[in-house]
């Protein structure tokens, strides 16, 4: 992972760069969660993401995960919505 400013990019699976603009990160029970997005800087329409570090200790690179656990994702997004009280997430 590579950080340049406030975005990063991931390597994905298939050896593909994925570029997502880190909008808030966070700590709960010795995890860190990012909130991101893939909308340009400019663009306001865009998916936003929670990922959750899921690195071990030994790695040398930061490992994530996009959250799927229904319960886990609406923890952490309210804790999003309270650090950005100025946005609005959508859950579906």
């Amino acid at each position: 992972m590579e950080q340049k400013q406030n975005k990063i990019i991931f390597i994905s699976d298939d050896n593909e760069e994925v570029e997502f603009l880190v909008l808030e990160q966070t700590k709960l029970n010795g995890n860190t969660y990012l909130l991101v997005t893939d909308a340009d800087e400019e663009d306001e329409e865009g998916n936003a993401y929670i990922l959750k570090d899921v690195s071990k200790e030994n790695e040398e690179a930061a490992v994530y995960d996009v959250v799927d656990d229904d319960t886990e994702l609406e923890l952490i997004g309210k804790i999003f919505e309270e650090l950005l009280d100025d946005i609005e997430l959508d859950r579906e």
